[in-house]
């Protein structure tokens, strides 16, 4: 049936809508520049509630599999594609995204103009959207409440390794655990809203997941984090990298349209390295809001300047806004998992022989 997506701004595209009873949809309209990991992104907990537009004009080609989702569900509320083909190709997929996609009840469009949906978020912002068999344009208001929705609400472990990270739950990818696990770490998974658990939890170090939205929304979190991240080795990713910032007094911004791809290139001031990166976020910190705060900027966006990961003057704190686990994505910023992991093992040493 032919449906239409609808901007806040008026302006209305035509393209072929999926059989879905889930409409009208709205959700701040996204788009993503990567070739592959699609399934990723669907299930990526930051993507809660966003309808994403996928630049590369042919998405779905490899199918859906039964490993590569980064949450049990899609978070995203619908998807803008030029072409979904019915058919797939690779040897572990179980279904076509097309059937992956209506078994989830999520609304698509192809045969639309992603070029031009592209063109007018970049030029006009990120703003709501709407999905329906009619035009129909939807209010300007503000999506509030994801994190409460993708977050965990009970304590979960994950690995048996020597040293043990405590993982506040904003709404997780999965791959960020198994990066985890695989260096050698115990992980205690922690909802955002029981950050009390840490006195009892005897954690090693402590990681601040990604997750969606307006990171000042978790005002009410950030004296406990400024408390517990000032004691113990950290590693904020991406929301958590932004929560870092404003619990220790540094403040953030909304970008015009955000970054999200798997292409970003990020160069590292400590290293002199410049490297390519998985990103997914609508908000940065603000260099300039950083004085008196002991965090010093360590890596920038390559393309416009933006703060990209803070690392504090003299305590074992580190946060990048970009993601070390990729998923999808390169694997080049995989090292950050290394450096957070050697900074508990000399911490622990320093405490051995102190």
């Amino acid at each position: 049936m032919t449906g239409y997506l609808s901007l806040e701004n008026g302006t209305v595209f035509k393209g072929e809508l999926s059989s879905v009873h889930q409409i009208p949809v709205v959700g701040e309209i996204v788009f993503f520049t990567g070739m592959t990991g699609y399934q990723e992104v669907l299930t990526d907990p930051s993507y809660k509630d966003q309808i994403v537009v996928f630049t590369y004009p042919l998405i779905g080609q490899y199918g859906v599999n039964e490993s590569d989702s980064e949450s049990a569900v899609p978070q995203v509320k619908g998807v803008i594609m030029l072409h979904c083909p019915d058919v797939y190709s690779h040897y572990q997929a179980t279904s076509s995204l097309q059937e992956y996609l209506h078994k989830w009840g999520i609304p698509y469009m192809t045969g639309v103009d992603t070029r031009q949906v592209v063109k007018t978020i970049r030029e006009l912002g990120s703003q709501n959207a709407c999905i329906c068999d009619s035009p129909k344009i939807p209010a300007s208001q503000k999506l509030k409440g994801q994190i409460e929705q993708v977050a965990s609400s009970e304590l979960n472990h994950h690995g048996s390794g020597s040293v043990h990270v405590a993982l506040l739950d904003f709404g997780v990818k999965k791959s960020i655990i198994t990066s985890l696990v695989k260096m050698d770490c115990s992980v205690t998974v922690v909802p955002y809203d029981r950050i009390d658990l840490l006195h009892t939890l005897k954690a090693d170090a402590i990681v601040i997941s990604n997750g969606p939205g307006d990171p000042k929304e978790m005002g009410d979190v950030l004296p406990q984090l400024k408390e517990h991240i000032l004691k113990l080795p950290t590693l904020g990713i991406c929301l958590g990298h932004q929560l870092i910032a404003l619990a220790l007094g540094g403040n953030t911004r909304k970008l015009l349209f955000g970054h999200r791809g798997a292409n970003h290139p990020v160069i590292d001031h400590g290293t002199g390295q410049v490297f390519l990166t998985s990103q997914n976020h609508n908000y940065v910190v603000e260099d300039g809001s950083l004085q008196g705060t002991h965090l010093n900027p360590r890596f920038f966006n390559v393309n416009d300047g933006s703060v990209e990961g803070l690392q504090h003057e003299s305590k074992p704190i580190l946060s990048v806004q970009f993601h070390p686990e990729a998923r999808p994505g390169p694997e080049d910023a995989s090292y950050i998992f290394e450096e957070f992991y050697q900074s508990i093992k000399q911490l622990g040493r320093e405490k051995i022989y102190a």
